[in-house]
C-alpha cells in the first residue's frame, strides 16, 4: 500500500501555520481538521491482496486491488 506521505506533511504544515495565525485557540477545530487530513491520507492508499479459494471444481486464485473505504 503506497501512501502519499509528502501530501500529508504539506497538509499538516498548512494546518499548523493557519492555527498559529488565529487570534484564539481552538483545540476542537485543530482536532477536527487534523483528523480529516489523516482520513484523506489513509483512504488514499490502495490495498492489494492475494485471493485463493479451495474445495470445489471452480476454485479460483488471483489478486485483488481496491481502495480503503
Amino acid at each position: 500500500m503506497s501512501l502519499n506521505k509528502a501530501a500529508l506533511k504539506t497538509a499538516i504544515t498548512i494546518l499548523l501555520t493557519d492555527m498559529l495565525e488565529k487570534e484564539s485557540n481552538s483545540i476542537e477545530e485543530f482536532a477536527n481538521r487534523l483528523s480529516n487530513e489523516i482520513e484523506i491520507f489513509v483512504k488514499s492508499g490502495t490495498v492489494t491482496v492475494n485471493v485463493s479459494t479451495t474445495g470445489s471444481a471452480s476454485a479460483q486464485t488471483g489478486t485483488g486491488t481496491g481502495n480503503i473505504t
